[in-house]
């Protein structure tokens, strides 16, 4: 299969994820928003359109991945980026989730049980219309006690041709191991930003001493540190926006992390890009990360992330974020 490598008609740098053998550019395309509204977890709504239009123009632009997960929109997320994938000639690699289910009433429910896992595969598989799938994860360890089951189904799922590679999302450090005992795990998807840096302690060490690819999620804080949140559009979001919920979206950490995006616009305009381009680059510095997800709910947000794909911080740069951040 051709798959895209180029960035504004050069070659985008990438790296080896993990133990596979997909190199991924330093940034792919993040699809939960575009799952829409009516879920627990939604962004609130989103026109498919702008989904597609937008997933288009980030693999225009080079970007040659994109992740999601079944339950984002509740199948939906998945649908929509089949839609933007027909018919292109090079295809990008794509990543998917299991563990998080649903019942009729949209209510979801977690489980890692064998047949449940099997049955998540094959949705995914008809609803992204592909035949194998790049990369598939274990979006939460939940219920913990039955990690090993659910780790045990993806290696036979890899086993059996169905998926390409194996790994996992929101592991811990003991979570890891326990998985790690019963097959290589080729990739953790974890959560990491300027202002939630938890796993730099314990997890990105282990990750690089056992040559786990790390593909962090929300280095932009759900939009937080995009340079375009302020005050009012908070206030102003759909009630189903999840974001109204979360402590970094309310006071006092809300004005806490809109003064840290006027350092980072400080920065980004020495070198002529954005404040979102800036918190990626800085989640991009760790030697153990290998690329960053990024949510884009249409093109012109494109254009505010895609140059951190080659932008780099300088120390100097990296010690003007700390000592805001960690005053």
């Amino acid at each position: 299969m051709i798959r895209n490598d180029k960035i504004s008609g050069k070659s985008m740098i990438t790296r080896q994820l993990g133990n596979s053998d997909m190199k991924l550019t330093p940034l792919g395309v993040g699809a939960w928003a575009i799952g829409g509204s009516d879920w627990a977890f939604g962004w609130g709504p989103q026109d498919d359109n702008d989904s597609v239009a937008a997933i288009r123009a980030a693999l225009d632009r080079g970007i040659n991945w994109i992740d999601t997960a079944a339950v984002y929109g509740l199948g939906h997320s998945e649908e929509v980026v089949a839609k933007a994938l027909e018919g292109l000639a090079t295809k990008p690699f794509v990543f998917t989730k299991c563990e998080r289910i649903w019942d009729e009433n949209r209510q979801i429910q977690k489980s890692l049980k064998r047949d449940s896992i099997r049955r998540e595969v094959e949705g995914s598989l008809r609803r992204l219309k592909l035949d194998v799938i790049d990369l598939y994860q274990i979006h939460w360890p939940e219920p913990d006690e039955d990690v090993e089951e659910g780790w045990t189904t993806l290696a036979e799922l890899k086993a059996e041709g169905k998926v390409r590679h194996i790994g996992v999302s929101n592991f811990n450090v003991n979570q890891l191991t326990r998985a790690q005992a019963i097959a290589p795990i080729t990739s953790l998807q974890p959560p990491y930003s300027m202002i939630s840096p938890e796993i730099e302690e314990a997890i990105l060490p282990y990750a690089a001493a056992h040559n786990i690819g790390v593909i962090v999620y929300s280095p932009m804080k759900s939009g937080l540190l995009s340079g375009t949140m302020t005050k009012e559009r908070v206030a102003a979001m759909p009630e189903d926006d999840f974001r109204r919920r979360t402590p970094h979206f309310q006071e006092p950490k809300l004005s806490h992390n809109l003064e840290l995006v006027e350092v980072l616009r400080k920065i980004g305009a020495r070198h002529g890009r954005t404040p979102g381009e800036v918190a990626i680059a800085w989640t991009l510095r760790h030697p153990a990360v290998t690329a960053a997800i990024v949510g884009i709910r249409s093109p012109a947000q494109v254009d505010g992330v895609v140059g951190a794909a080659d932008f780099r911080l300088a120390a100097e740069e990296i010690a003007e974020i700390d000592a805001f951040r960690l005053a």
